[in-house]
C-alpha cells in the first residue's frame, strides 16, 4: 500500500475534494484522509426515510453554480453528467391571509409581486437588484476566488472606486439598517431581513454587512443538483481517481507529523503513517487542526491564543426531512399560482419583529415561542428524488446548540425531538391545503447535536466552521497568520470553511488553497484564472 504522497489532505468534504481534484489533475500524487465512511462532507444525499425518497441531509442550495470556477474547470455537465436546476420562482413568503410575496429570477416578475405591498419598494428592489448584481459581478464574486488583503489595503482599494465606496458604506451598517433604509413595507422587510441574515449574520451587528448584498443577490440564483447534492462531490471524487489520486475513508487522524518545524505527513489512530513530500492540508476546523493534531508544543503562545479565541456560530439548524404521499399545495396559490413551484419558502414570519425575535431567542439559548422556518420540496424540481406524485420535504429551523433549558443533551431526548417534529409539521399544515399527518410516510430529524456528531468539524452544529464576525472574516479568517491558506508550520496549509471566504458550498477556500500550493511548489496550473477575477483586478477592485 502506498505510504508516500506529494500532498495529503485531511477531510474529503467539498473543499478537500476540490483541492485534491485540482492538484491530482496537475500531476501530483494526492491522498485524502476522511474520517467518515464516504467522501462529500455536507454534500450528502441519503435514503433516511423510506426507499426511493432521496434526502439531502445537509447541503442543498447551490448558490455559486454560475460563478465558482470548479464547475467549468471540471466540466461537471459535459464530463460527469452533473446538472442543476434553477426554478424561476426562487423564494416565497406566503401569508396567513392568503397573499404571497415572491422573488423570481425575472426582475419584472419580482417587482410585480412586491408592488402588491408597495410600489415604492418595487422600484427600490429594481435599483437594489441592479446595484447588488454589479457589486457581486465586479467585487464580491471575484473576491471569493482570490486571497484577501489586510483590511487597510482592502479599504484603500475600495475607496478608489465609486462601487467600492458604496460597498464600504453598506459594511458600516447593520443588516437591519440596510433593509430598513431600502424598504418601507413590513412584509417586504421581513423577507429581505430573513434572506439577508439566515446564513450566518447577526441582524444587529455591523462590520460584515458586505455579506448582505451577496445573500440578497444570491437569493434569486439558488440552484439544486439533479439527483441530489452528493452528485457534486461524486464528480470530484471520480476526477481524483481518474488522475491517480487516492482516498482513505474511515480514517481518523491521531496527529500531523511535525519534524523540525515542518509538516511531514499524518499518523492515524491505528498507527498507519503517510508522508507528504510537499504539503499537508487541513480542511477541518482550527481547534482540531492546531490544538489536537499539530500540538501546542509545536506552536508559539500568541498563535495558540488566536486559535483558542476562534468563535463558533451563535446558532445551528434543526432540520426535519420527510417523505410525503402527495406534493404540497399552498393556500396562497389562489393569489399566486406559481407558489407551488417555488424553491425556497419562508413560513411563520410576517413582521420584521418575528425575525428579530427569533434571533434574540437563539442568542439567549432558547427556541422561539412562535414557530418559523424555511423549507423546500426538492423532488418538485427534480423528480428523481421521490416517486411520481409524492414528495421529499426539508424543513429547516435556526436553533441554538446549547439550549438554556436542558443544554445540548436535550436534543437527544426522543420526546423532545418528536414534539419539535410535530410542531414543524403543524406549521406547514397551516399554509397548505393537503399536508396533514396522514400524508406523512416517515420523518427524519437532524438537530444541532446530530450535526456535530455526524460532522465533527462542525463544532456546536455550526455549518460554516466558525462565526461570521468582524474579527474573523476576510484577512482575519481564521486569523491573520493563516488567512492566505499557509500557516506558521512550514508545509502545512488550511483550506476549509474556517478560512476566507468562509462556509457554504462556494468552493472559495479549496480553490484558493490549491492555487497557493501550486504557486509555492511551482506546480504548473492546468486551470486559468476566472475572467471575472482578471476583470476585477484590471478595474482596481482586487
Amino acid at each position: 500500500m502506498d505510504r508516500e504522497f506529494d500532498v495529503i489532505i485531511i477531510g474529503a468534504g467539498p473543499n478537500g475534494l476540490a483541492i485534491g481534484a485540482y492538484l491530482s489533475k496537475a500531476g501530483q500524487k494526492v491522498l485524502l484522509v476522511e474520517k467518515r465512511l464516504e467522501e462529500g462532507g455536507g454534500l450528502m444525499t441519503e435514503q433516511v426515510t423510506v426507499p426511493e425518497f432521496y434526502h439531502n441531509t445537509h447541503a442543498l442550495y447551490m448558490m455559486m453554480v454560475d460563478m465558482a470556477p470548479v464547475y467549468d474547470d471540471f466540466q461537471f455537465e459535459a464530463k460527469w453528467d452533473v446538472h442543476h436546476v434553477k426554478p424561476e420562482l426562487q423564494v416565497s413568503l406566503p401569508l396567513a391571509d392568503g397573499r404571497c410575496l415572491g422573488m423570481y429570477t425575472d426582475v419584472d416578475k419580482t417587482c410585480d409581486s412586491i408592488a402588491q405591498f408597495s410600489k415604492k419598494d418595487a422600484d427600490n428592489y429594481r435599483d437594489m437588484h441592479a446595484k447588488y448584481d454589479e457589486m457581486m459581478m465586479h467585487i464580491l464574486g471575484p473576491q471569493t476566488y482570490v486571497p484577501l488583503d489586510p483590511a487597510p489595503i482592502m479599504a484603500a482599494k475600495a475607496q478608489a472606486t465609486e462601487l467600492g465606496r458604496e460597498l464600504t458604506e453598506l459594511g458600516e451598517k447593520t443588516p437591519e439598517e440596510i433593509v430598513n433604509d431600502l424598504y418601507e413595507n413590513d412584509i417586504v422587510r421581513t423577507l429581505m431581513l430573513y434572506m439577508g441574515t439566515h446564513w450566518g449574520l447577526d441582524y444587529s451587528q455591523s462590520g460584515v454587512s458586505y455579506m448582505v448584498p451577496i445573500y440578497l443577490n444570491r437569493m434569486v440564483n439558488y440552484q439544486i443538483t439533479c439527483g441530489g447534492s452528493h452528485r457534486v462531490s461524486n464528480a470530484l471524487y471520480k476526477s481524483i481517481f481518474a488522475h491517480g489520486g487516492q482516498i482513505r475513508q474511515s480514517a481518523t487522524i491521531k496527529r500531523i507529523i511535525i519534524e523540525n518545524g515542518e509538516a511531514k505527513g499524518v499518523e492515524l489512530i491505528d498507527g498507519r503513517e503517510y508522508t507528504a513530500r510537499k504539503a499537508v492540508v487541513s480542511t477541518i476546523d482550527p481547534h482540531q487542526t492546531f490544538l489536537d493534531y499539530v500540538g501546542k508544543e509545536n506552536l508559539d503562545e500568541d498563535f495558540i491564543a488566536m486559535v483558542e479565541n476562534y468563535m463558533w456560530e451563535k446558532w445551528s439548524l434543526c432540520n426535519l426531512h420527510a417523505a410525503f404521499k402527495t406534493i404540497p399545495e399552498f393556500k396562497a396559490a389562489k393569489s399566486n399560482p406559481d407558489i407551488n413551484k417555488s424553491l425556497f419558502y419562508i413560513l411563520g414570519y410576517e413582521t420584521p419583529s418575528d425575525v428579530t425575535g427569533h434571533y434574540d431567542s437563539l442568542f439567549n439559548g432558547e427556541l422561539p415561542n412562535k414557530m418559523g422556518y424555511s423549507c423546500t420540496f426538492p423532488s418538485v424540481h427534480d423528480p428523481y428524488q421521490a416517486p411520481e406524485g409524492k414528495a421529499t420535504a426539508y424543513l429547516s429551523q435556526m436553533a441554538p446548540y446549547d439550549l438554556k433549558d436542558g443544554g445540548k443533551e436535550k436534543w437527544l431526548n426522543r420526546e423532545f425531538r418528536e414534539e419539535r417534529a410535530e410542531k414543524m409539521l403543524d406549521l406547514l399544515e397551516q399554509y397548505t391545503t393537503n399536508i396533514t399527518k396522514d400524508v406523512v410516510l416517515k420523518t427524519y430529524m437532524t438537530t444541532p447535536t446530530d450535526i456535530q456528531n455526524k460532522y465533527v468539524n462542525m463544532v456546536k452544529g455550526g455549518y460554516k466552521q466558525g462565526a461570521y464576525h468582524p474579527l474573523q472574516m476576510g484577512y482575519l479568517r481564521p486569523n491573520q497568520d493563516c488567512s492566505h491558506y499557509r500557516t506558521p508550520v512550514k508545509n502545512l496549509y488550511v483550506g476549509g470553511a474556517s478560512v476566507a471566504p468562509g462556509g457554504m458550498i462556494i468552493w472559495g477556500p479549496g480553490y484558493n488553497c490549491a492555487n497557493a500550493i501550486a504557486e509555492d511548489y511551482e506546480i504548473e496550473k492546468w486551470w486559468k484564472e476566472p475572467e471575472m477575477v482578471t476583470r476585477a483586478r484590471e478595474e482596481g477592485h482586487l
